[in-house]
């Protein structure tokens, strides 16, 4: 490996794991809120045609595996049907 590559290391965010330990249980609950905070301040609000897209997405995602869930569904029924003997 080379020296320059790196060796797949995370530092923790915040601070190393030494101050992490000291701190007490209200001291952890403070930092997660401020690590909460952080992360939310990263988010981007998508646009009205990105919203648009990502619905459409969804919605288009749920109904083919509505159909599938249903095609199954009929699937297994007349096989059950069929094996019980019970008239469809």
């Amino acid at each position: 490996m080379d020296q320059d590559e790196p060796r797949g290391e995370v530092a923790a965010f915040g601070g190393t794991a030494t101050r992490d330990k000291k701190l007490g249980f209200f001291g952890r609950i403070a930092l997660f809120f401020r690590q909460v905070i952080a992360e939310l301040r990263k988010v981007v609000t998508p646009t009205r045609k990105e919203l648009v897209k990502f619905t459409l997405v969804v919605l288009v995602f749920v109904l083919i595996v509505m159909g599938v869930v249903y095609g199954l569904d009929t699937l297994f029924a007349a096989l059950t049907h069929y094996v019980f003997g019970v008239p469809a």
